[in-house]
């Protein structure tokens, strides 16, 4: 399982840092399209619905995705009510266990996809949009692996045990000092034009919009009675497994700079 991981690693991280590079923008916005459609596809794999949910739920992705990639981005108070209500939604299942599915909870998982994933293209299309989504990928990474090491070492207060049982509230603090110590240290290279103060409030709530997006995705999978979210990537799960812990970071970044 391990090589097996490190190797989906190794072919699919170099590709995508190629695309996010070098990728004109019709192309990546055409790519964020297809990446969006599979997730969609995620979601319905996922939840099993009957085909009379199935339209309503196609349609509550598809349709504000499609508005989305063709149309730009929209008032913030759109993406801000998804990231609102998938938060409830994982508290709620944080306190309660989690609860049947449901054709909302249904139509949530899907308005988390075609709402939110469009702004992956907003931002790197946007003004030096390559650093950006460079800067905002490397914070994640410094949350995830400052979460893991923390939690490992130090985890003893669960954070949300039904929800996710191995992440700890040491491993979440730990996870965004990493996140702060890394955007002081990119600074410099991709966002000189940002000051430190600036860079520490982005790094803290990208770090925690991270951890609070890959919580909600492991909401969205207990409810769905699901160990990942898909397959496409060996060893990883799904596309969404893979993304959960990017899109709610990235409306953030899209709005903090543009």
């Amino acid at each position: 399982m391990l090589r097996t991981r490190l190797i989906t690693a190794a072919i699919a991280l170099p590709l995508l840092l190629a695309g996010v590079i070098f990728a004109p923008v019709g192309a990546f916005t055409i790519f964020i399209g297809i990446a969006t459609a599979w997730g969609l596809f995620e979601v319905v794999v996922m939840n099993e619905p009957r085909r009379g949910q199935l339209w309503l739920i196609l349609l509550c992705g598809a349709l504000p995705a499609i508005t989305l990639l063709t149309c730009g981005p929209g008032p913030w108070l759109a993406p801000l009510a998804v990231i609102v209500a998938l938060c409830a939604l994982t508290l709620r299942v944080g306190i309660e266990g989690p609860c049947h599915a449901n054709v909302w909870t249904r139509v949530l998982g899907t308005l988390g996809v075609g709402v939110l994933f469009p702004y992956l293209a907003f931002l790197r299309n946007g003004p030096h949009g390559v650093a950006i989504v460079i800067l905002m990928f490397l914070i994640v990474v410094a949350s995830d692996s400052g979460a893991y090491f923390a939690g490992r070492s130090l985890g003893r207060i669960k954070l949300l045990p039904k929800v996710s049982p191995k992440k700890t509230l040491e491993g979440a603090v730990g996870g965004l000092a990493a996140s702060v110590i890394a955007g002081l240290v990119l600074r410099p290279m991709l966002t000189p034009n940002l000051g430190n103060r600036q860079m520490i409030a982005l790094a803290v709530v990208v770090a925690a919009l991270a951890q609070v997006g890959d919580l909600a995705n492991s909401a969205v999978k207990r409810i769905a009675g699901v160990k990942d979210s898909g397959w496409i990537f060996p060893g990883h799960g799904g596309l969404l497994d893979r993304t959960c812990s990017l899109v709610f970071p990235a409306v953030f970044t899209y709005y903090y700079f543009y």
